[in-house]
């Protein structure tokens, strides 16, 4: 709550209230503009000190682009007319992870399994996407802003499958590249484009 008050807030030393924030977040929620990702709980396993908080996202990521006035040019070149987006900072990057759970969210609904993401409280490993069916395995999926995809991309992958062994059905990264493949430590590598039934 305490990062979407100072985002909606920027650099304004008059704060609103976390109950005032609880009430926006809830109606947001409530018209389906807001979609949260619960945090992922397991029962069958060992993993502890992990946040209960969900992340937040658009319903649809195509909102705040619409909201700051870009279209897909102004995101993948960091020019516009208006303010500079920047290519490589976080606003792309967060729009990316949010249409990716977006398309991860309605195949997963359709399988009836529930997505969910992975943080631990000291913020030391983190995994975006969890996606969970009802016998408790999971799928765990990593999103980069990014065509290639290099050990440190995938470290987090690694200590997932460590911590829940067979539990784990796969572990994907999500990028913006062209090829899907899997890497030798088994890890796939997925397009986002090719995301889809």
């Amino acid at each position: 709550f305490e990062t979407i008050r100072d985002a909606a807030t920027g650099g304004s030393a008059n704060k609103p209230t976390k109950t005032t924030v609880i009430t926006y977040r809830d109606v947001l929620e409530r018209i389906w503009v807001l979609d949260p990702v619960e945090a992922w709980l397991p029962t069958r396993n060992h993993l502890r000190t992990l946040t209960v908080g969900p992340k937040h996202h658009l319903a649809d990521p195509a909102l705040a682009a619409r909201l700051l006035g870009v279209d897909a040019d102004a995101l993948l070149r960091g020019q516009t007319g208006g303010p500079t987006i920047p290519r490589d900072g976080t606003l792309l990057g967060k729009l990316f992870e949010s249409l990716v759970t977006l398309g991860v969210r309605v195949a997963a609904e359709a399988i009836g399994a529930r997505v969910r993401h992975l943080r631990t409280a000291e913020g030391r490993r983190e995994i975006d996407l969890i996606v969970v069916r009802d016998d408790h395995r999971v799928v765990a999926l990593e999103v980069k802003l990014a065509q290639s995809v290099d050990d440190e991309d995938v470290r987090h992958l690694r200590w997932l499958a460590e911590k829940i062994g067979d539990d784990l059905l796969d572990a994907v990264v999500i990028t913006t590249g062209k090829e899907a493949y899997r890497r030798s430590d088994g890890i796939a590598v997925v397009p986002a484009a090719a995301l889809g039934p």
